[in-house]
This record gives C-alpha cells, sequence and structure tokens, in this order.
C-alpha cells in the first residue's frame, strides 16, 4: 500500500512540474521548408507546446516581429513575447525565458549544421546564438561548437 501512495504521488509531482514547464510558442514557417520542421519537433521534445502556422510570406513577418536583416534564417518563432529567430537550441531558449532583461529575441542566424533541425550526419559548425534588442542592439547569447 506504500508503495502505490509513493507511485501515486511521484506521479502528481510529475505532472505538476510537466505542465508548470510548458510554455507554448507560435512558430511562423515556409511551406516548403523540411528543416524547420525537425526544428519544431526539437522544440516538442523539451516541452514547448506548439501553435505551427505555415505563411508564404516570411520577410512580413519577421519584420512584424522585428528580427533583424542580419539575423535572419528560415523560421520565427514566439514565446512569452520574445521572439526566436532559426535554428536556437531549446536550452538557449529556456535560458533566455527565465532572464529578466530587455532581451527581444534571439537568433542563430543562416541555418548553421549541427544546430537543432540541421544536423546532417554528425556535422557540427561551431556557431553562435544572438541576442538582440528593440534598439537594435546585439550580443552573443551562446555559442556551440566553439573551442576554447
Amino acid at each position: 500500500m506504500y508503495a502505490l501512495k509513493l507511485i501515486v504521488l511521484l506521479l502528481a509531482a510529475f505532472s505538476q512540474n510537466s505542465s508548470a514547464e510548458e510554455k507554448e510558442m507560435t512558430v511562423y514557417r515556409s511551406p516548403t521548408c523540411g528543416c524547420c520542421g525537425k526544428w519544431l519537433e526539437h522544440a516538442k521534445q523539451s516541452g514547448f507546446k506548439i501553435n505551427d502556422v505555415i505563411s508564404e510570406d516570411m520577410e512580413t513577418i519577421k519584420a512584424r516581429f522585428g528580427v533583424p536583416e542580419k539575423l535572419a534564417s528560415c523560421h520565427t518563432a514566439v514565446v512569452d513575447g520574445r521572439v526566436i529567430e532559426g535554428h536556437v537550441p531549446a536550452a538557449d531558449i529556456q535560458k533566455l525565458l527565465q532572464g529578466t532583461s530587455k532581451i527581444a529575441g534571439i537568433a542563430a542566424p543562416g541555418m548553421p549544421m549541427g544546430s537543432p533541425g540541421m544536423e546532417m550526419g554528425g556535422q557540427q559548425d561551431a556557431y553562435k546564438v544572438v541576442s538582440f534588442d528593440k534598439e537594435g542592439k546585439f550580443e552573443v547569447f551562446a555559442e556551440h561548437g566553439i573551442k576554447q
């Protein structure tokens, strides 16, 4: 009987933590981009609830959310009012959401090989995730595959 109560308590605690951590993310992407679908799966597996919006006019969406042209990639997501551009790892998104800074968004410019959704035969390019604010200021937010 004690074991059953313990299992019930553990399940209840797990379900509360899962729902508390799940964030809703709206992702805008082109209907012809396959890597965006792979990135969506990465985000889902990391606990994000995805609202998938297919659009033929990604330039307008990027402009609406203030994505700097230099940081543009293939898809744009919005979570908790913050913009996520391109193949940003979910851990970086979670780090962003925990902070209280004036960062408007983060981006993995271009389509770096080895980033989430861009896995191809084990190739891993070094890349940076860049933060941006509404005034146009950029800073390195995270580095991936870069040897120190």
